[in-house]
């Protein structure tokens, strides 16, 4: 059997090359990029890959594409800021070399933060189904977190695959931003409804069980920095979701009745009273 890898990127120039040189022994390394304006391209194809330019269309529907670009059948899925150890590496060319019995094949991968791997919280073991066939799977349309749909049998590899998603704890905020808003979307888009209990207690527990039930506290002050802003990611999904709801119950309001609205709306506007001034004394 041969393997193409397939990697997705924008804008990756400090990752790519070192993504791209844990699997330089694959067949096959097929990149799809979404317009990057810095040296993404030009570090891939150095590396010998294959170079495809599409226009951003969401994270399942541009690994849907880089795999039917390849040219093999049997896909490694490779993020930009992931490695591919020489375990993996190992267990994955002896599989393909004997035939694979099942149709994917999931690994644990484990994340570098703040000088190092935590192998704890709900970040470990974080296992996914990353070598498949794509006559057997496809990636479903998640705006975040995006999974495959596979039929067929899923079998485990011990090997893992490392993963450096942040620069530091301000990339790590910009992300947990960028991905809240998306999940919250996607809560929406599946009809979940959240409540302002849901968003005070939901967090707590998220932390409970990062820091204590899966260990966070045997990583120090990472473990406890990864477990506070894990359930900070829980407390931001509930609150954009009830924004969501906010928005939508307010749309619908206007819609069913304008006169009143636009009544609320003048009666909520500035008032022709000038407001009291109040001094704080300096002293």
């Amino acid at each position: 059997m041969k393997l193409t890898v397939t990697v997705i990127t924008f804008n990756e120039a400090p990752n790519i090359a070192g993504a791209l040189e844990s699997v330089a022994w694959a067949d096959e390394i097929v990149v799809v990029d979404s317009g990057s304006t810095d040296d993404t391209v030009a570090i891939a194809r150095s590396h010998g890959a294959r170079v495809e330019s599409r226009a951003w269309t969401g994270y399942g529907a541009q690994k849907n594409h880089a795999a039917a670009c390849a040219s093999q059948d049997w896909i490694l899925s490779l993020d930009a800021d992931e490695r591919v150890t020489p375990k993996l590496a190992s267990e994955i060319r002896a599989l393909m070399e004997r035939g694979p019995v099942a149709q994917g094949y999931r690994f644990p991968r484990v994340t570098y933060y703040l000088g190092r791997w935590i192998r704890s919280t709900d970040w470990y073991p974080d296992v996914h189904v990353r070598l498949y066939d794509r006559r057997a799977a496809r990636w479903n349309d998640r705006k975040v977190h995006e999974g495959l749909d596979l039929e067929g049998r899923v079998e485990r590899l011990e090997g893992e695959l490392l993963h450096y998603p942040y620069r530091n704890i301000s990339d790590h905020l910009s992300k947990i931003d960028r991905y809240t808003t998306l999940a919250a979307e996607q809560w929406a888009a599946d009809g979940r409804r959240a409540s302002a209990i849901q968003a005070l207690v939901h967090p707590r527990l998220a932390f409970f069980r990062n820091y204590v039930l899966k260990g966070g506290f045997r990583d120090g002050a990472a473990g406890l920095l990864v477990s506070l802003l894990n359930s900070h990611y829980v407390f931001l999904k509930y609150a954009k979701l009830l924004e969501i709801q906010q928005r939508i119950s307010h749309a619908s309001e206007a819609v069913a009745d304008p006169d009143r609205t636009a009544a609320g709306a003048r009666q909520d506007g500035p008032s022709l009273t000038p407001p009291v001034r109040r001094v704080r004394d300096s002293h």
